[in-house]
């Protein structure tokens, strides 16, 4: 797999003394997120809050295999978690208004029929928010006025425009509007805005969709080593892990340095009968960022035929 040029040029110019250790804004210190962040979890990648509703849960399980650093579980230990190969989440969760459980149910009747149900991933589309948290790698480029978020899945990334406003009138756009700010140890990104009129428009790889008010709040911030392997031992009881280095989304079981959390809530009044909120554990990663292109390779994402990636009817030349 290519290492992508223009990503490794990025990540060099961001690592730079300027960007070490700790950022300035203005007159405080702020958290340095650089790094390659991953996480070694199966879909639909989010994990349970501490407290609160949280996301659809799969109605199938498997058993987990490997421990939070990939080792094999002893055969004496017996855990069940969701099934990545079948995802059906309970539509019968009160959350869900009554269409968005219909949808739903529709998508896992797919899965259970033993095709893999159409989503963003598997069709080469951009992935919304919060779809695009299932990522196993995530690199953050921070700047004062912006900061770009990269996803290892297809090249996609976002721009948060820092210490503004949303304006009075959003254009949707694939990933929304979005807004952030320091909160202390804390990146606060608010992002509404986010394209309905698109194939494929589900917040999760259950089939939820989403209406005009989707609005996602996300929360970064460092953590240390002894709450990233508590948050990490929770997730192998939710979801199923990667094997050893998971494709070197997994850090080294030695390394003893911080994560970093990604805690999010979501509200969408047109979709759930409330807000709810979920956690992605991340820890710096030793791999180097790959390149890879859903479109070379269509047959491959969906197994069964050809994704139904964008295509044009003519050549622009």
């Amino acid at each position: 797999m290519r290492t992508s040029i223009s990503v490794a040029l990025a990540a060099a110019l961001f690592s730079s003394p300027a960007f070490t250790q700790q950022l300035r804004h203005g007159t405080e210190s702020i958290p340095d997120f650089s790094g390659i962040w991953g996480h070694p979890y199966l879909f639909p990648g989010f994990e349970q809050p501490f407290s609160g509703h949280g996301p659809l849960v799969n109605k199938y399980q498997r058993k987990q295999l490997y421990d939070a650093d990939g080792r094999p579980l002893p055969t004496t230990e017996t855990v069940f978690v969701g099934d990545n190969n079948k995802m059906a989440a309970d539509y019968s969760d009160p959350i869900l208004k009554p269409p968005a459980a219909d949808a739903v149910k529709k998508h896992g009747a797919i899965e259970l029929s033993g095709e893999a149900a159409p989503n963003p991933s598997n069709q080469c589309w951009p992935e919304p928010l919060p779809y695009i948290f299932w990522n196993f790698g995530v690199q953050m480029l921070q700047q004062p006025d912006k900061i770009t978020i990269l996803y290892d899945q297809d090249h996609e990334f976002r721009q948060v425009r820092m210490n503004k406003q949303h304006p009075p009138q959003v254009t949707p756009s694939w990933y929304g509007d979005s807004i952030g700010y320091y909160e202390g140890d804390t990146l606060v990104i608010d992002t509404v805005g986010i394209k309905v009129d698109r194939p494929f428009a589900m917040m999760d790889m259950f089939g939820t969709p989403y209406s005009p008010a989707l609005h996602v709040v996300e929360r970064f911030r460092l953590i240390d080593y002894e709450a990233v392997k508590e948050a990490q031992d929770r997730a192998g009881k939710q979801l199923f892990r990667l094997p050893g280095p998971a494709e070197g989304w997994s850090s080294d079981p030695n390394y003893r340095g911080k994560g970093l959390q990604l805690e999010f809530t979501v509200e969408d009044e047109g979709v759930f009968t409330m807000p709810w909120a979920a956690i992605v554990t991340y820890r710096l990663v030793l791999r180097e960022w790959p390149e890879e292109v859903c479109a070379e390779n269509l047959h491959a994402t969906y197994f069964a035929r050809d994704s139904a990636a964008p295509q044009a009817d003519r050549p622009d030349f």
